[in-house]
């Protein structure tokens, strides 16, 4: 456990954030005032005053280190950048190591710079302040302000303003991976539920489409859990409802997460190609059929190998590949493995995530059985991943990061020329409108001056969603009747 004490409510979740970049395995905890409990071993006290920040850090009782910040409280994101370079100063003093993104903990660092090239800034100028503001290192920054810089190619013909993106959520799993904390559900156990899932998804479908009859539809991203436990004829039922409502004039992508290798089937990948639909995910997460029985993944490599081959005699000419780095047990040569075995079947895209151990996930609560198996990131790893990427013709263009990463890294998509996934863009750098069906969907609304963000929720739980569809359709209507002009 390390404690953190601040004298007055002030950035406690950055605080909290940075804190834990340094000491992933520790529990890390924030309060305002009050005192240290005696068995703490890491203690660290911020006090803000009037002109300046202050941080001390003691170990076992003893101080370690002590600095002070002169601080203006006038603009609240200075303060956040001033207060956050002291405590890394401090922390890698004490630890001896350097964070790849240095005080960056947000998941969108590529957002920095997309914003200060559409002001007009080079691509040197914001090198320099990604550095010097938040001492990330020479490589993160240079593939930050390089995948800003394809964003901003792929999405040149995308409207902002009048245009908007669909996703749909098909909440089904044929089981739940072992990292997973996702909205998701056993297929086996709702198969007789799914149609009236697919009645209450295709209402606020319905809803949705009249509601932005007169905005332009650019992306739509069929995602889940997995969208391919859906029946031929489900399958067949929510892509005809989608194109028979919405206007397709201006849609410029339609992508199906196919997701899971084992899920995929020939009358399933039929049916998308009748709606001509030849953008989807194949999603191994590791060539190695031993950790797939670790994490959950009931399926084999040979079944990834088998699927990816059908969907390619079949005539599917955009297709990514997912990948997770630092799964329980998987070394580096390991990584190599499925990066070999990716060579061979040459996707069109794939996208490299480091794992994230998320709090609700089965990794988390019994982490430390797996720890003991090894989780291992590091930038060598991450290095081959991208050398192999480059090999097969696949440069990086988008890029997030999420809490507790392995190696406090990140996830990359990488793709061929023409071949980016621009719903991938749009959902990170949060600059289109995204509505969103399904249960535990959230609609994003981007206000017309971009500068602004709104949420709507669906509920999770899939009976839940079921039973109070019209709620969900009115919590909508209620927002957008507020908010849209």
């Amino acid at each position: 456990m390390i404690e953190v004490i601040v004298n007055r409510p002030s950035f406690e979740y950055d605080i909290h954030s940075l804190v834990k970049a340094f000491f992933p395995k520790e529990d890390v905890a924030v309060r305002v005032q009050g005192e240290f409990t005696e068995e703490t071993e890491i203690r660290m006290s911020v006090s803000f005053t009037d002109e300046l920040v202050s941080m001390t850090l003691l170990e076992d009782g003893q101080e370690k280190n002590r600095k002070s910040q002169a601080i203006d409280y006038g603009d609240r994101k200075e303060t956040k950048n001033h207060l956050k370079r002291l405590i890394y100063g401090i922390l890698s003093e004490y630890t001896g190591q350097t964070l790849p993104w240095g005080t960056l903990t947000g998941i969108r660092p590529t957002k920095i710079a997309m914003q200060m090239l559409e002001e007009g800034k080079s691509n040197v100028e914001i090198a320099e302040y990604m550095r010097n503001t938040y001492l990330a290192s020479k490589e993160k920054v240079a593939l930050s302000v390089m995948i800003a810089n394809r964003e901003k190619y792929v999405l040149r013909d995308i409207d902002y303003k009048d245009g908007y993106s669909l996703y749909v959520g098909i909440p089904f799993c044929p089981s739940t991976c072992l990292y997973c904390s996702f909205t998701s559900y056993p297929q086996s156990m709702w198969e007789k539920r799914m149609d009236e899932y697919m009645d209450a998804l295709c209402k606020e479908l319905d809803y949705l489409a009249d509601k932005f009859r007169h905005k332009k539809l650019n992306t739509v991203y069929i995602g889940g859990g997995t969208p391919t436990t859906l029946s031929p004829a489900r399958m067949d039922r929510l892509l005809t409802k989608i194109q028979t409502v919405f206007d397709a004039v201006h849609l410029q992508e339609f992508t199906v997460e196919a997701g899971r290798p084992d899920s995929i089937t020939r009358e399933k990948l039929q049916v998308l190609l009748d709606h001509g639909i030849d953008r989807i995910s194949i999603n191994p997460q590791t060539m190695k059929d031993e950790t797939l029985r670790i994490i959950g993944r009931h399926h084999t490599v040979q079944q990834t190998k088998d699927a990816f081959a059908l969907a390619r005699e079949m005539g599917f000419e955009h297709i990514n590949m997912d990948l997770i780095i630092g799964l329980p047990g998987e070394s580096y040569e390991d990584v190599e493995h499925t990066m070999q075995e990716l060579q061979k079947m040459e996707p069109d895209s794939v996208t490299v995530h480091s794992l994230a151990i998320k709090r609700a996930a089965r990794l988390n609560l019994f982490k430390e059985k797996y720890e003991e198996m090894g989780l291992e990131n590091n930038m060598q790893i991450m290095d081959m991943t991208a050398r192999y990427c480059a090999e097969m013709g696949l440069s990086p263009y988008y890029l997030y990061r999420q809490k507790n990463m392995a190696g406090n890294f990140e996830n990359v998509g990488y793709a061929k020329v023409d071949k980016a996934g621009i719903y991938n863009i749009l959902i990170m750098e949060e600059k289109q409108t995204i509505l969103a069906a399904g249960a535990g969907a959230t609609t994003k609304y981007v206000y017309p001056d971009g500068l602004k963000i709104e949420r709507v929720e669906n509920v999770k739980d899939v009976a839940q969603y079921i039973d109070r569809i019209d709620e969900m359709i009115e919590r909508k209507e209620t927002f957008f009747q507020k908010h849209m002009q």
